[in-house]
């Protein structure tokens, strides 16, 4: 369990959930091992590396509420192998278990422009950028960014 004295502290033998079974879960699991931590992973089913150095693996898509709270009883903490899980299905596990990072910053890193407008806000520089949902709205990027310039999702 959690240490009452700092609650972001996590005891030896604490249970550490992973939302995501890939090869970054797996080298979470394989670290938080040696710093005496378990591993739980949640993921869809199908092929997960992560399986083959945690302590339990629970096979469900992420929006099954049930298997998500039963998920989130049997940990003390949980985190996310990576930033496309369901913002939805952070937010229902939060209520239940503490979530690291947060599902507001699940949901900041999961769109580039409030990624970028954030990491802006808190006085950290990024490459420029401007927002684009039309063609007029990409040429007046162009013209206010120039060329070369790289247009994403």
């Amino acid at each position: 369990m959690t240490s009452e004295a700092n609650p972001t502290s996590l005891a030896p033998g604490s249970i550490i959930g992973i939302l995501g079974g890939g090869q970054l879960g797996r080298m979470l699991a394989m670290a938080a091992a040696r710093l005496g931590l378990r591993c739980h992973v949640f993921c869809p089913p199908g092929d997960i590396p992560a399986a083959q150095v945690c302590e339990k693996v629970v096979e469900a898509d992420y929006d099954d509420e049930y298997a998500l709270r039963r998920f989130a009883k049997a940990v003390d903490v949980i985190t996310y192998e990576f930033e496309n899980v369901p913002g939805a299905s952070a937010e229902l596990l939060s209520r239940h278990a503490p979530v690291r990072p947060s599902p507001a910053a699940l949901y900041v890193c999961q769109d580039r422009l409030s990624e970028k407008t954030f990491l802006n806000d808190a006085g950290v520089p990024t490459a420029a950028f401007c927002a684009v949902d039309t063609e007029l709205a990409l040429n007046e990027a162009i013209e206010k960014l120039g060329t070369p310039a790289i247009l994403k999702t």
